[in-house]
């Protein structure tokens, strides 16, 4: 007796043209997506079809931000792979009614909208406050480097720029020359008409190099002076302050506003930096940051060209602010863990300014290492203790202990969801702030997920 098996016929003509929401389950992230999209404030962006008002009819820029939400919550990226995914995967097909968009399309509408893209943050982390899932007693910041879309071997040191354009200086000249001898030759051989095209194009090729080289020395020179003048306002208000209390400026070295010799300056996307990654020694990046409540919603997102954390305390702390008050959140942040790559003086004086305790390692510790201090943490800290010194036992205390171990599950499990989960581990687009958009959307679907996955869990 053979084995009865359930009918395939992969040819069989449909009587009727099925629907494709017939093959996606209820409670799909596909309808979840749909739905939000609905709700939000599209205004900016539809502002700009109306201003058009001719060409043919392009698709609804409601469905493309449904599709590019979607596709970045799949983790695919790419306007290409996205195109492909709308082809063979029937919840991208939804999304997008069965009229799929070319990837060129696709590209060009995040191109052309990054910036209003970028704005919907704020609108998600308002869904988010709704849901109840925007707390923020205790937040986290952290940073993760991204590679960007730049080959670190297109990149130069100033002092190796200044050696390679006095090499091919020489080179052109020697090219010029020997042109010089090479024309003189075949013109008496072959005639005034007569020409090579070797030569020119060697010294094509090594002025457009040398042009380059120009460009990046100049763009170094520049940012050095704008440092050098900003360090100079900076003694300067700091020497009149001296002054009208009465003391002495102190004596300072004088500023020379030149890059450093190992400045470097990446050919293909100037803005980008070679940054140290984890086990992978140096490559180009942009550093992405973070700040984040309990419930792993991102509140604050950035891109930084700076490899050093020290600077984005401040900044990011701000910005979290910002964008809590625009989401409609009344409550303030209270305090904020980070690792020692955030701890300055300064950057705990300006939490404390701002009412926030801060939680900040002073050092990078090995497993199961404790952090150093003498005192006591049983009696009172002693007054000779430096501001370091103070913030070390502060977190040795029992609840320093316990606020500082919440990081470890707040902030770095995002990270390791959108990199490893999601695939997001380059930039597709060049230029800071256009990777600071691109981020920014990245983290507005992490944030979507967050609240799909918590709508999810309540109707269970």
């Amino acid at each position: 007796m053979s084995k009865t098996y359930r009918p395939w016929a992969p040819d069989q003509n449909w009587l009727l043209p099925p629907s494709a929401r017939d093959w996606v389950p209820e409670g799909d992230l596909t309808y979840f997506l749909l739905d939000v999209v609905q709700t939000l404030d599209l205004s900016p962006i539809l502002r700009k079809y109306e201003l058009e008002g001719r060409g043919y009819p392009p698709f609804h820029p409601r469905m493309m931000v449904a599709l590019l939400l979607y596709a970045y919550c799949r983790g695919v990226f790419s306007s290409r792979r996205i195109m492909q995914a709308c082809e063979e995967r029937v919840t991208f097909r939804v999304i997008v009614g069965e009229d799929i968009p070319n990837f060129r399309t696709i590209s060009d509408f995040r191109k052309l909208h990054l910036k209003e893209l970028e704005g919907l943050f704020v609108q998600g982390l308002r869904l988010c406050a709704e849901a109840g899932l925007v707390k923020v007693g205790l937040v986290s910041l952290d940073g993760t480097k991204v590679k960007a879309n730049a080959s670190r071997h297109k990149a130069m040191s100033y002092e190796y720029m200044q050696k390679e354009e006095e090499r091919l200086r020489k080179e052109i000249a020697e090219l010029l020359s020997q042109a010089e001898s090479t024309d003189a030759a075949e013109d008496e051989l072959h005639g005034r008409e007569a020409r090579g095209d070797e030569l020119p194009a060697e010294l094509a090729r090594r002025e457009s190099r040398l042009a380059k080289i120009q460009e990046a020395q100049k763009a170094l020179e520049e940012q050095a002076l704008a440092a050098g003048q900003a360090e100079e306002g900076r003694r300067q208000a700091e020497d009149d302050a001296r002054r009208a209390g009465g003391e002495t400026p102190r004596p300072r070295a004088p500023i020379h506003p030149t890059p450093e010799p190992k400045a470097q300056r990446n050919f293909t996307d100037p803005e980008s930096k070679i940054m140290k990654v984890s086990n992978k020694g140096f490559d180009q990046c942009g550093n992405a940051q973070a700040v984040c409540n309990e419930e792993q919603i991102i509140v604050a997102a950035d891109v930084t060209d700076q490899a050093n954390d020290k600077r984005q305390v401040c900044p990011m702390v701000t910005q979290a602010q910002e964008n809590l008050a625009a989401a409609g959140v009344e409550e303030k942040i209270e305090a904020l863990d980070a690792d020692s790559g955030y701890y300055s003086e300064e950057n705990v004086s300006h939490l404390e300014r701002e009412k926030i305790d801060p939680y900040i390692a002073t050092e990078r510790l090995k497993h199961h290492e404790k952090a150093s201090c003498a005192s006591d943490l049983d009696s009172p800290p002693a007054e000779n203790l430096t501001p370091k010194e103070r913030m070390a036992r502060k977190l040795r205390s029992k609840h320093g202990r316990e606020t500082y171990a919440q990081r470890k599950g707040m902030i770095e499990p995002i990270f390791g969801q959108i990199k490893q989960v999601r695939g997001f581990r380059q930039f597709l687009l060049r230029g800071l702030e256009k990777m600071r958009s691109e981020w920014r959307l990245i983290c507005l679907t992490h944030n979507l997920l967050k609240l799909f996955g918590a709508q999810v869990r309540a109707a269970a």
